[in-house]
């Protein structure tokens, strides 16, 4: 017995050890399920519903409740079921900590939150996520924080604005819906010239796809609804970084309450353990489709990294690992009233307020992305009315072309 448990603790050293260099699949199945003890030996990530947990003696739970011992005290802190899945991140994404959320909003007002004061100033693109350019344009500048939005791709004038002062620099890429890519490696440098802390939001590309942290970024966070979860049944959000900034965005979160719910986290954790392989198929079946539309009469322009033809393909080609990503977004000839006609009859497709999962999900970003948003304001951000956002599922690639085939001849 003795051999058997000093050879099962060595063993668990040595993964320790090892876990860098282990692949992203075997980070997907086995990340954050090695470090503790799975409730009567289940090979699954139990769904701990547990509002406190109990101790035997005062000073165990003293330790316990300072943080100088393992352990919990209440779920809104934290939770077996939601660490595991916050683990499992973390390793993906090669990063010390992580915390999460209730939702992906929730991750990116609580990070900013964290880090912004009145009278503090923060940089950002102008094709950020529509929720996202709401907290720019509403929240923040009556708490006297001075926003700055630029024009996603011009460098000079994201420099610019960050060399006049900046506390934290903002970005996301791939955009939403617009596709567009921003060099996470030039601005971060930039940013660290001034002190700058730089958030990067991964969700689009995910951590199969593009490494944040690896490129200067100091907090990489997800939507883990979208392609974490990849299933469309869970809702959350999480950040990684360095430890230190991700305990102080942790602190604020337990106290402000937006906990990740243990049942939404064991989903995520089921989810993400085809994550690798759902990516590589998206990755694979929006390129194929991306170049299928680029080549038809009915539309106008397509947005893909993956093509060459896109402005910023080089860019995404030596960030974005390889691989480029299920979204794609395409201006369909004869705008707003012609996708009208056009997604309702798409057969494998729903069409909703979603992306990231099996199914292939597709609407006009008037009632996805940017529905917090007027036309005007759309339009100021460079959305067509008639732009289709495309989130490619893992279908047969074959059955996705010959379906927006045949919903193209309804406008043709």
């Amino acid at each position: 017995i003795i051999i058997f448990f000093y050879t099962q603790r060595n063993y668990k050293r040595l993964l320790m050890l090892e876990k860098k260099h282990i692949g992203q699949s075997t980070q997907s199945i086995w990340g954050g399920e090695q470090e503790h003890e799975l409730y009567e030996r289940s090979t699954q990530v139990p769904v701990v519903h547990s509002v406190s947990f109990a101790y035997k003696d005062i000073d165990t739970w003293h330790k316990v409740a300072l943080g100088e011992a393992e352990g919990h005290i209440y779920s809104r802190n934290t939770n077996p079921t939601v660490r595991a899945f916050e683990d499992k991140v973390k390793e993906l994404e090669g990063a010390e900590a992580a915390t999460s959320f209730s939702s992906g909003m929730a991750a990116i007002s609580n990070t900013l939150a964290t880090f912004l004061k009145p009278g503090d100033r923060i940089v950002s693109i102008k094709d950020s996520y529509g929720g996202t350019n709401v907290i720019f344009n509403e929240f923040l500048p009556p708490l006297n924080i001075d926003v700055s939005l630029c024009e996603t791709g011009n460098y000079e004038q994201i420099e610019s604005e960050i060399a006049k002062g900046c506390k934290v620099l903002y970005l996301e890429t791939p955009t939403n819906p617009t596709i567009k890519i921003t060099d996470i490696k030039r601005l971060s440098v930039a940013a660290k010239k001034v002190g700058a802390l730089v958030v990067v939001d991964n969700t689009f590309a995910t951590p199969i796809n593009q490494s944040p942290l690896a490129l200067g970024a100091d907090i990489t966070l997800h939507s883990a609804s979208k392609y974490l979860g990849g299933h469309a049944d869970a809702l959350g959000g999480v950040i990684c970084g360095n430890k230190d900034l991700v305990k102080k965005v942790y602190h604020y979160r337990e106290i402000n309450g937006a906990t990740l719910a243990p049942m939404d986290a064991y989903n995520l954790l089921r989810g993400m353990k085809t994550l690798k392989l759902r990516v590589e198929r998206q990755n694979e079946s929006a390129m194929l489709i991306a170049t299928f539309l680029e080549n038809h009469p009915l539309v106008d322009q397509v947005n893909y990294p993956g093509l060459e033809s896109h402005p910023a393909h080089e860019i995404a080609k030596e960030q974005m690992n390889g691989g480029y990503g299920g979204m794609l977004s395409f201006s369909v000839k004869g705008g707003l009233d012609s996708i009208k006609k056009f997604i309702p009859k798409l057969k494998y497709a729903h069409m909703a307020a979603n992306l990231g999962c099996v199914e292939t999900v597709v609407g006009p970003p008037l009632t996805t992305s940017h529905v917090e948003c007027s036309a005007e304001e759309r339009k100021a951000a460079g959305i067509p009315e008639g732009l289709v956002r495309y989130s490619t599922g893992i279908e047969d690639v074959a059955d996705l072309i010959a379906d927006l085939e045949q919903a193209f001849k309804e406008i043709s």
